[in-house]
């Protein structure tokens, strides 16, 4: 009987690292052209070599100076933690340790 409950606790705990453990500290990074940037508003559109545009908000104490890039850019965005799979969002904020740099053609 122990052994048996060893071994459920054991599946336990690898499933919810299986869970939990890409979320925690997974980056995302998306490489691609600016579109749309609105340096002012804190807004980034880049559009990736797949055709999908992604979205950003700058937060304001995010330390990302947007006034460096121009529409037609290259640039690499990294999202230093994971968005939730279930959450939907119209713009990802870029938050202090976030970065966006020029990108190689």
């Amino acid at each position: 009987m122990p052994a048996r409950i060893s071994l459920s606790f054991l599946a336990a705990v690898f499933a919810l690292g299986l869970f939990l453990g890409p979320a925690v500290a997974e980056e995302r990074t998306v490489v691609g052209t600016i579109v749309r940037l609105d340096p002012a508003g804190g807004v980034l559109i880049v559009r990736d070599a797949a055709g999908a545009s992604w979205s950003y908000k700058v937060a304001a104490d995010a330390g990302i100076d947007l006034s460096v890039f121009r529409p037609g850019d290259r640039v690499k965005v990294t999202i230093g933690r994971a968005t939730p799979l279930n959450m939907i969002t119209a713009a990802d904020l870029l938050r202090k340790g976030d970065r966006v740099e020029r990108a190689p053609y």
